[in-house]
């Protein structure tokens, strides 16, 4: 029970006099996976931090180990195996956390049996798991919590950039996907709360901010709301910032399609960029996926943003070798990019993800093979494409933000589009620059500051 002192707060200064709260270890944080999961280990630090954690810089630093996890793909799953094993053997205590302990916490327990579990709905737990690890107890709190991920207290991995969750969960049933199993049904969090993390976080210096979630498509659809409605409020704030919409998938395109078009092209707070997964060409292979749109949709939604505005760029994500994709299948895969020429491609060998419907039809699996040689053919064809639109930026003058500092200083411009600077000059992360393009990748532009 707290009790207000009665003491004079003379007395109360006096550090003799004073009760010493014993300095809290320090706690090496390490995230994988979508923006999300950044977004999460940001207010794990954040929580922890409050609690009176120290967060750790380097990880040989840290007292206790606490890795973020994905599980969406079988390689990212491989990686997080390999991740759990040698923080394991570190002997310090862990702190599984994300979605591979919810989606598959017996996994998780046969590689590290005695390392404490934190679900992606429960990271407000995160101070008492950490407590309870430090002690030497195990504890699992992977029930949801009640609580919105919406201005909670962070420790930002960039202090540029805003990561903001707009919603947990999502109404697809994709075949393929153990998201769903982690976060479950859609919840979206309310509009208010939404803006005022990004007018907090602009005040504070964030000049990009990033809408994160399971699916933004299908934002407020559980709370009478919409994604059009919550980008024109959100763009309405003051401030020197941008906005980046993340993924949303293309069912919920055709509904809302003239609306955001004119929002993008109106509204210069947006980047002129959007997210939209198609997973495959084949209109077959998309029913067997359960994905809810067809190959129309998706070279709709693309047709209608690139007539009113032909730089923006457009990002999508392919699986190869889905179970029963036949080289018909494969080749409206690649029908599809010619002609929609995307900026982006993430591809990805299809692997059976446990507990998802598609893992129980191993007698239509793709040979890993054939599934190698179409990843080889969709990467060539992407990579191709990709140069292509970006030797459209050459000779390109305009202003990016400066929001990447390591061994390359990049910027990104209105487009969102990648713009890496040769300078040796005084640049600062959050830096506005007009620069010129002369040169471009497949991967990126590359520019001088010209003032």
């Amino acid at each position: 029970m707290f009790v207000r002192s009665l003491k004079p707060s003379l007395i109360e200064s006096i550090p003799k006099l004073r009760a010493r709260a014993e300095p809290k270890p320090k706690v090496w944080v390490e995230a994988y996976g979508c923006s999300a999961s950044m977004a999460d280990s940001e207010m794990i630090s954040g929580f922890l931090k409050s609690a009176g954690y120290e967060i750790a810089t380097k990880q040989g630093d840290g007292a206790l180990n606490l890795v973020v996890t994905c599980s969406v793909k079988d390689t990212t799953e491989h990686k997080m195996v390999s991740r759990i094993k040698s923080l394991t053997k570190s002997g310090k205590p862990l702190v599984v956390a994300g979605c591979l302990p919810k989606a598959d916490r017996a996994k998780v327990e046969l590689l590290s049996p005695s390392a404490s579990l934190l679900g992606p709905h429960s990271i407000d737990k995160a101070a008492d798991v950490v407590g309870s690890a430090m002690a030497g107890s195990r504890l699992v709190a992977l029930d949801d919590s009640e609580y919105d991920k919406v201005n909670i207290p962070r420790v930002r991995l960039n202090p540029v950039v805003s990561i903001v969750e707009i919603a947990s969960g999502c109404m697809s049933e994709c075949t393929f996907c153990q998201t769903k199993l982690a976060k479950g049904w859609l919840r979206s969090y309310r509009m208010g709360d939404i803006m005022r993390q990004i007018e907090s976080d602009v005040k504070g210096g964030c000049k990009e901010v990033w809408l994160t979630s399971t699916d933004n498509g299908c934002y407020g659809k559980d709370n009478g709301s919409s994604l059009a409605e919550l980008l024109k409020a959100c763009c309405s704030i003051d401030g020197d910032f941008q906005i980046r919409l993340g993924m949303m998938n293309p069912m919920y395109m055709p509904e809302m399609l003239d609306e955001m078009v004119d929002l993008f092209y109106k509204n210069d707070k947006l980047f002129k960029f959007i997210h939209i997964p198609v997973e495959s060409g084949s209109d077959r292979v998309l029913r067997k996926m359960k994905r809810g749109h067809t190959r129309k949709t998706f070279l709709d939604a693309v047709q209608a943003f690139r007539n009113k505005i032909p730089e923006m760029t457009i990002s999508t994500d392919i699986i190869v070798g889905f179970p029963s994709e036949t080289e018909d299948d494969f080749q409206e895969t690649l029908k599809l990019i010619e002609m929609a020429e995307p900026d982006i491609v993430n591809s990805s060998r299809y692997g059976a993800r446990p507990g998802t419907e598609s893992a129980k039809w191993k007698d239509k699996r793709v040979s890993s093979q054939v599934a190698k040689d179409r990843s080889e053919r969709l990467h060539l064809l992407a990579k191709k494409v990709a140069k292509k639109r970006n030797s459209l930026w050459k000779d390109w003058q305009g202003e990016i933000i400066i929001d990447e500092m390591g061994k390359v200083v990049q910027g990104r411009n209105y487009a969102y589009k990648s713009v890496v600077v040769s300078t040796t000059d005084q640049v600062k992360l959050g830096d506005r620059m007009r620069v010129k393009v002369y040169d471009f990748s497949s991967f990126s532009l590359k520019a001088k500051i010209i003032s």
